[in-house]
């Protein structure tokens, strides 16, 4: 649970530094509750930066496992302003306040005992060089790392039918969610230059049906197919469309939920019928992980889902219907599949490139 905060002063205000130097001067502790959105509460974009920044080049060699990692919550404390615990409580997660909890790694079999992924949590992956130096640190949700598993040990606990409809393009939601339409932008700007992984703001945040108009010329495009085992590559080429289609100058994705923040879009690219949704069910009202609009916490229901269907022939991929829905509305459209429970050891192996992205 998430006490009440305050909300932002001005949308875009607030840097890495100022979420530290408001939280400093709160005087909470790790283990105080913050409210999702408010100024108290670090986005994960913002707390990956303030992590790696604050860890990197920390020498841990020598040190026994418990004691390495005492210090490295320790550190962790420092980075983000919080005093440091004259003990670590054995609290899930270890940082209940910013839903965060903390995995050094020399391997990249990532580990996670006695417990499921939780969707919505912070997981900060410490990567710890042959030297035992810190060399990177990577903060993802649970819902990223479930994307991850290539091993068949964790299941995606959501997923969807995709069922064609008579027409190329299907508007599915006719109006945004009634708790995010006073947090469109009125002006409907055409072009945007800022980077599309940006926090959304009120100035920004497109109507659905405008987003629908804009994507909807995408149908019958094409892009280089990369081949079944490199769906990131075939995503990456659909995003570059998406983003060119909503007037951004520039593409670029971060690998984070949703894939265009700037416009709380979720872009999928389907050549099956199966949609697959990770741990969090697109209805869910639980806050997304993002600062506060016009003092609204943006939910996972409120979120707009662009799917693309697509035919490929090995070579070319043609896009051949949109389906465009807010995640409310999602199961109005798409029947959901029933999905499995986790196992309770979890060994999700990263791939090579994960700490270089």
């Amino acid at each position: 649970m998430f006490r009440a905060g305050t909300s932002f002063a001005k949308e875009g205000e607030m840097k890495p530094a100022r979420y530290v130097a408001a939280i400093r001067a709160s005087g909470l502790t790790i283990y105080d509750a913050v409210e999702v959105g408010s100024r108290l509460w670090i986005p994960s974009p913002e707390l990956e930066s303030i992590l790696d920044a604050g860890l990197r080049r920390m020498d841990l060699a020598g040190l026994p496992l418990r004691t390495r990692s005492k210090r490295v919550k320790e550190r962790v404390c420092d980075a983000l302003g919080y005093p440091v615990p004259t003990s670590f409580g054995r609290k899930r997660p270890r940082f209940p306040g910013q839903q965060l909890d903390i995995y050094v790694q020399k391997s990249n079999n990532l580990q996670v005992w006695n417990e499921q992924l939780d969707a919505i949590r912070r997981y900060a992956l410490v990567r710890v060089s042959g030297e035992s130096v810190i060399t990177r640190v990577k903060v993802v949700t649970g819902d990223t790392l479930a994307k991850l598993d290539t091993t068949g040990t964790l299941t995606q606990k959501y997923q969807a039918r995709l069922i064609a409809g008579d027409t190329d393009a299907e508007l599915i939601s006719q109006r945004d969610t009634d708790h995010i339409k006073p947090c469109l932008s009125a002006a409907n700007p055409t072009r945007f230059d800022t980077s599309p992984v940006e926090h959304a703001t009120a100035e920004c945040v497109l109507p659905i049906a405008a987003v629908f108009h804009r994507l909807r010329k995408l149908v019958g495009k094409q892009f280089a197919d990369s081949g079944h085992d490199q769906e990131r590559n075939r995503g990456a080429a659909l995003h570059r469309l998406v983003c060119e289609a909503l007037g951004y100058r520039a593409y670029q994705d971060d690998g984070r939920f949703p894939d265009v923040r700037h416009q709380l879009l979720e872009v999928k690219l389907q050549t099956a019928s199966t949609i697959d949704l990770g741990l969090v069910t697109p209805a869910s009202e639980a806050p997304l992980d993002e600062p506060q609009i016009l003092g609204r916490q943006v939910r996972h229901c409120d979120v707009r889902y662009a799917i693309f269907s697509a035919q490929t022939d090995g070579t070319t991929v043609t896009l051949t219907r949109l389906y465009l829905t807010t995640g409310s509305d999602f199961f109005t459209r798409f029947p959901q599949f029933q999905g499995r429970v986790l196992n309770r050891k979890l060994q999700i192996p990263l791939p090579r490139d994960f700490f270089d992205r």
